[in-house]
């Protein structure tokens, strides 16, 4: 006992509420979908009988990997971090050792276990299913990817604008990048280039490269648009674009009205949604609600804007803001710099994630693909979201600088 008081002493209980928080309000969240949207209880055609759990098994699931999560964020916040990164061969062959099957296999079964599986209707093939359980290996290289970021940034420090080592960091960046682009997964490769992008500038990117990267991608867009439009990305990536420029296809940029309606829909369905809910929401269990596909996914926060109303989404979101920021305050207080790219690393990849799917709820950025932490629904995606949980922990206790000392 005195261990574990000796443990909460030391850790940073405020960082670990916000999460258990964020995890309970998400497994409510679920549960809540299942009993107005989804099939709650699976029962008989015939006899109404209850015969397993339906869509309830969302918010089990969510509940289930949030509870081993935590656990697993607690030991791993013992280890000290920096070791982590010492056997970074170790994490790469094995996280990567399971991303690179799914660029050439899809949907193979071997028993139980099917590679290279299509868990939406894109060409995203990059997941694992063994049973009912489905996993996204390049959530856990992602983990992998800001480890092995962060010792190549710590090696490189102050030589960072030169040339020599900037086109090895760009270099290191684009692999992953390309690779998750092959597999068809454009909203994962947009989140790690940010990651990279954020580690980079706390790193001490020089201004100059950033103003001429953005310029750069600036004109890089503008010719696309211009001259590219019918070869950017697939083709209904390039109509979730349009759809968010034009969402009434004034510019007949949809060949048909059967193909505008297909890509508006979930947009505009979650629109009206978030909209319904007024200031205090319609209620968590009872009350008016609107369907929205995918809204146990990517589309949560309007299902959440719907049932808690505008207020339950500024508390929900104002969480997750918290943790983002506690994410990068961990880092600046760690005594090192391999502590800061870390925490960096992690509190981009939040940050990203939040900003586009609130985007994407919004119908002010495309649909992607991205999902919300802590809230959309997915064990594996859960469990990888408090790996890094337990790093910002580790960094957080294996330094004793304050953050204003």
């Amino acid at each position: 006992m005195e261990s574990i008081r000796q443990y909460f002493k030391r850790t940073d209980k405020i960082y670990l509420l916000l999460c258990i928080f964020s995890s309970t309000m998400a497994v409510v969240a679920l549960a809540s979908w299942a009993a107005k949207q989804g099939n709650g209880f699976a029962t008989d055609e015939i006899t109404g009988a209850i015969t397993g759990i339906g869509d309830y098994r969302r918010a089990l699931v969510q509940a289930a990997a949030a509870g081993l999560g935590i656990v697993i964020a607690l030991l791993l916040s013992c280890i000290d971090y920096r070791s982590l990164v010492k056997v970074w061969p170790v994490h790469v062959a094995l996280t990567w050792g399971l991303v690179l099957p799914t660029l050439f296999i899809r949907n193979v079964a071997i028993g139980p276990l099917t590679i290279g599986f299509n868990a939406g209707d894109t060409d995203n093939y990059s997941w694992y299913k063994l049973g009912g359980f489905t996993f996204q290996p390049t959530e856990l290289a992602k983990i992998s990817f800001i480890l092995t970021f962060a010792m190549h940034l710590n090696n490189v420090r102050s030589r960072i604008n030169e040339p020599k080592e900037l086109v090895k960091l760009l270099l290191h960046l684009a692999v992953p990048i390309l690779i998750i682009h092959i597999q068809g997964d454009d909203g994962t490769a947009i989140i790690y280039a940010i990651i990279g992008c954020c580690m980079m500038f706390a790193a001490g990117l020089s201004w100059k490269y950033i103003i001429g990267a953005i310029s750069a991608a600036a004109v890089a867009v503008a010719a696309a648009f211009a001259f590219f439009s019918d070869k950017i990305g697939k083709g209904y990536q390039w109509y979730r674009i349009l759809a968010v420029i034009d969402p009434e296809n004034s510019t007949g940029w949809a060949p048909n009205e059967a193909t505008w309606k297909n890509i508006i829909y979930q947009q505009q369905r979650g629109e009206i949604a978030i909209g319904s809910g007024g200031i205090s929401g319609n209620g968590l269990f009872s009350g008016r609600y609107y369907s929205v596909p995918n809204a146990h996914n990517d589309f949560i926060l309007s299902w959440l804007g719907n049932a808690i109303g505008f207020v339950g989404l500024c508390i929900v979101l104002g969480a997750l803001l918290a943790l983002v920021i506690k994410t990068f305050a961990t880092g600046a207080r760690s005594e090192d710099l391999l502590g800061s790219y870390i925490c960096t690393g992690i509190g981009g990849a939040l940050m990203a994630q939040i900003a586009v799917n609130v985007g994407m709820n919004l119908r002010v950025l495309p649909v992607i693909g991205v999902t919300l932490p802590f809230y959309s629904a997915g064990g594996s995606s859960v469990l990888m979201l408090y790996i890094c949980v337990g790093l910002v922990l580790s960094v957080y206790m294996h330094n004793t600088k304050s953050l204003f000392g």
